[in-house]
């Protein structure tokens, strides 16, 4: 979701009504005020000179390629990932769910790369699409497997790490990247990461069980890039823009400015606890972390607003704690 920053924090019982967004811009930050009419100034009274038109925002357009190779798209008008997802099927006239996941600048399966709550306005968004289904037999001969999941925001929950010595290292077939599309032939598809990574330390031990995975589609990775100017990149250079279009899972993309150095430490603290605890990594879930703790004043006021905003995780209350813990100690001690 697209975001200014220059937060203001709303008044008690001040209600805040949502407005559509148009391109990933609401319309107080993609117009301006209407000027009066020609002739006249604000209180009706007449002038001299007309009032010069409004600037308009432009609209916000991003470059985006295939993964795996494809000329270089164009899209906008998105406002979250499905939408986003759905903008780049078109381009490239393929169906939405043949995308697993996207990255940011390069085409490689980089899961330091992947495309979460923010986007630079200068981002070029490269998409992974379906490729190979395998399957594969594991038994669990410990209670950690040793995954770390994510979700694509979209349907798909695919594996960003594996831990070293882990159950899942040893089987050479499983790799990072893999999304997860079935579980002993129940399908997970549509499942947030949280509940697939419940479902698999759910498992019983000494029992092996069978995944069904998709792998992303590849060619560039097999080769090496001939010329720095090949008409398709695979690693792209962008500059640092000011502000980030702000992608959320509930509610319009807001535009605003590139989180502070002590919001991205924070979040990444976060998301770390995210792993430990539960399995999972999301840069966007720590982030939205991050912002309810901004407006809290103690840790019982967190876990309050946490549980109103992300219930559905049902957060045990050690896990708040340390999360809180994590933030205050990124803020230096400013709340």
């Amino acid at each position: 979701m697209l975001r200014r920053s220059g937060r203001r924090s709303k008044k008690a019982g001040e209600e805040e009504e949502e407005k559509p967004m148009e391109n990933g811009v609401s319309p107080e930050q993609g117009a301006t005020e209407a000027p009066p009419e020609v002739g006249k100034t604000g209180d009706g009274a007449p002038a001299a000179f007309s009032q010069p038109s409004p600037w308009v925002r432009p609209r916000l357009v991003f470059h985006t390629q295939l993964a795996h190779g494809s000329p270089t798209g164009k899209i906008e008008g998105f406002t979250n990932v499905k939408e986003l997802y759905a903008k780049i099927a078109e381009v490239f006239d393929i169906s939405p769910t043949e995308i697993l996941f996207c990255t940011l600048n390069t085409h490689k399966v980089d899961m330091q790369k992947l495309l979460g709550g923010q986007i630079g306005l200068e981002d070029f968004i490269f998409a992974h699409v379906r490729g190979e289904t395998k399957e594969v037999e594991v038994t669990k001969t410990e209670d950690a497997l040793g995954l770390t999941i994510t979700d694509n925001g979209a349907g798909y929950a695919f594996i960003k790490r594996i831990k070293d010595g882990s159950v899942m290292n040893c089987v050479q077939t499983v790799c990072v990247g893999d999304s997860i599309e079935a579980i002993n032939d129940h399908s997970i598809v549509g499942c947030r990461h949280y509940d697939v990574a419940k479902m698999l330390r759910e498992l019983p031990r000494a029992q092996p069980f069978t995944l069904r995975l998709v792998q992303p589609k590849r060619a560039f990775d097999m080769i090496g890039q001939r010329t720095k100017s090949s008409k398709c990149p695979g690693e792209v250079k962008v500059a640092s823009g000011k502000e980030t279009l702000r992608l959320r899972a509930r509610g319009t993309a807001s535009l605003e400015d590139v989180p502070s150095a002590w919001e991205k430490e924070a979040a990444r603290r976060v998301d770390d606890l995210l792993e430990s605890y539960m399995g999972i990594r999301d840069v966007e879930l720590a982030s939205t972390m991050v912002e309810v703790a901004r407006e809290c004043l103690s840790p019982a006021e967190f876990a309050k607003s946490l549980d109103s905003v992300l219930g559905e995780f049902a957060f045990p209350g050690e896990f708040v704690a340390e999360v809180w813990a994590a933030i205050h100690g990124a803020q230096g001690g400013r709340k």
